[in-house]
């Protein structure tokens, strides 16, 4: 936001899973999406700049789904910065590209991969936990192309 390449962050809230167990017997529990909103507040963003979508997200693809939704109300929103981890960004912009189509919403999808990461993509085969993140991912995009894009509606 501060150098002018969006006026707003979308951050979907995620599935919190067993927390939620915790938090029914009164426990006080602060999601990462919550944590994430707060501290883009401590940097300086406008809360109004800022939004939190419900959707108890478990995977990139609930992401994607809670977007479109959001951009699908938004018509005047037509380009989308996708920020992740450097391992994670292909598969997250496929998935995303996919979503978008499927829900007929013209939108330019440019990628910023997140500079907070320790994983080397120049150099990934060098260190064990880069590897196993690569290998990851393949299998991932390889059940995305395989399994998900055909139970994306419109697809059938």
């Amino acid at each position: 936001m501060e150098s002018g390449r969006a006026d707003r962050i979308i951050i979907v809230e995620e599935s919190m899973g067993a927390f939620a167990v915790l938090e029914s017997r009164g426990a006080s529990i602060v999601s990462n999406s919550e944590q994430a909103f707060g501290s883009l507040v401590a940097l300086g963003i406008p809360r109004d700049n800022i939004v939190l979508l419900q959707g108890n997200a478990r995977s990139t693809l609930d992401e994607a789904y809670a977007v479109g939704k959001y951009l699908a109300g938004n018509r005047e929103a037509d380009t989308l910065i996708l920020v992740s981890s450097p391992a994670h960004m292909r598969r997250a912009q496929m998935i995303f590209r996919s979503t978008l189509r499927v829900a007929d919403k013209a939108v330019v999808i440019g990628c910023q991969p997140s500079t907070y990461s320790s994983f080397n993509g120049v150099k990934w085969w060098r260190r064990r936990e880069d590897i196993q993140t690569v290998l990851a991912e393949y299998i991932k995009i390889a059940s995305f192309k395989l399994i998900e894009t055909h139970k994306l509606p419109g697809s059938e």
